[in-house]
């Protein structure tokens, strides 16, 4: 039961965080926090893909490899692999900080349209986005990977909406709106 709670307790703190991302991102010395999530099961992964490639703590709700790449083909990929928040609004000059406290590497790529990623069996259908094209070997692609427990800094976005997805998992999408006032002052 104390054990419970205490997993309890670090879940509530990492969706407290990812809200936190909205008020914190007012003054423009302080980042706002993007939380990277995702479900993977140490098992299957790490089988398929090699030792402690999927390094996932979760509270157990895991998903598979055959699981993802199936829910993925039949276009209803996982829900539960995110960006949180969704949506963040931030002032111009406020730095991001995006935070990966799921177990695999991701990557948070500004792209012009969402669309697919270069794992064409991941993509729903959908055609690979340009900026995502080549994978790692794309040095642009490689510059926004993010591994397990790493961050990852954005900084210098311009006034507007901003789209960012991951080019491995390409469901996992979050828009950013710059403008001249934070979340607090509109």
């Amino acid at each position: 039961m104390k054990n419970n709670l205490a997993k309890l307790s670090l879940l509530a703190g990492s969706f407290l965080l990812a809200g936190a991302a909205q008020v914190a991102a007012q003054d423009n010395s302080t980042p706002a926090q993007v939380v990277v999530l995702d479900e993977c099961e140490p098992a299957s992964f790490n089988a398929a893909l090699g030792p402690d490639f999927c390094k996932n703590v979760t509270l157990g709700a895991f998903t598979t490899l055959s699981d993802l790449f199936a829910k993925a083909a039949a276009g209803t990929p996982d829900p539960n692999w995110d960006f949180e928040p969704d949506v963040l609004h931030i002032k111009k000059g406020t730095p991001l900080l995006v935070v990966d406290q799921g177990g695999e590497p991701h990557t948070f790529t500004e792209v012009k349209h969402f669309g697919g990623g270069f794992i064409p069996e991941l993509n729903s259908g959908e055609a690979t986005v340009s900026e995502c094209s080549g994978g790692f070997k794309n040095i642009a692609v490689a510059r926004t990977r993010i591994l397990q427990g790493s961050q990852l800094q954005v900084s210098g976005l311009a006034k507007g909406d901003h789209l960012f997805q991951c080019c491995i998992h390409p469901w996992m999408r979050m828009t950013v709106e710059v403008g001249d006032k934070g979340p607090a002052e509109k």
